[in-house]
């Protein structure tokens, strides 16, 4: 079976997952998208407002940020990631997902982890830090590259903290030429970006 395939049959045990109270508010569930080939796995939060009426990852303005960082520094969802979250429903008023919450449904993200196999990981934010270290703090693991379970590892900033905080961003960016770097040595030595030299 094709990753494609393996994807697609745990998409449909997603799509009717009631393990938490968050299935009683959503709309739509985000099971995630992008090129399970790709050899990056983006994983976030949890799905926003406009996630949860579209059924797609990162579509409001963070994931248009995040498209736009993507794009400079040569990569994008068709080619090189799959894009995916903590959970894979709405919190309510966009709080973070909680303990119960994250645990319900982590099954879910560790069994796309196992079929995507992806070379390099990498977390968009504290929550999705909780997945490899519940205790690490977000300014220890930014920027930084850790080995979990045999997956290279890159922690950096959530899109929507860029937005709320734009200083942010030139770090963020510092972030993102190392993926292309890494990309570039690991798994794609043509890849290319007119913004990193």
């Amino acid at each position: 079976m094709t990753k494609i395939e393996q994807l697609e049959i745990l998409k449909q045990e997603v799509l009717s997952c009631q393990k938490c109270k968050l299935h009683q508010t959503r709309t739509k569930v985000v099971f995630g998208e992008g090129n399970p080939d790709g050899g990056v796995l983006l994983i976030g939060e949890g799905p926003g407002a406009d996630e949860d009426k579209t059924g797609r990852p990162f579509v409001g303005r963070s994931g248009q940020l995040l498209d736009k960082i993507l794009d400079a520094a040569g990569f994008n969802r068709k080619d090189h990631v799959f894009i995916a979250n903590i959970v894979k429903c709405r919190p309510p008023n966009n709080r973070e997902p909680e303990k119960e919450e994250r645990e319900a449904c982590l099954p879910y993200l560790h069994k796309q982890i196992e079929i995507i196999n992806p070379k390099i990981i990498v977390l968009l934010g504290a929550t999705a830090l909780k997945l490899i270290d519940p205790s690490m703090k977000l300014r220890e693991a930014k920027g930084q590259w850790m080995i979990w379970k045999n997956k290279i590892v890159l922690t950096t900033y959530h899109p929507s903290a860029l937005l709320r905080n734009p200083n942010l961003k030139k770090e963020a960016w510092e972030h993102f030429k190392k993926l292309f770097y890494k990309y570039r040595e690991i798994i794609n030595p043509e890849i290319k970006s007119e913004h990193i030299k």
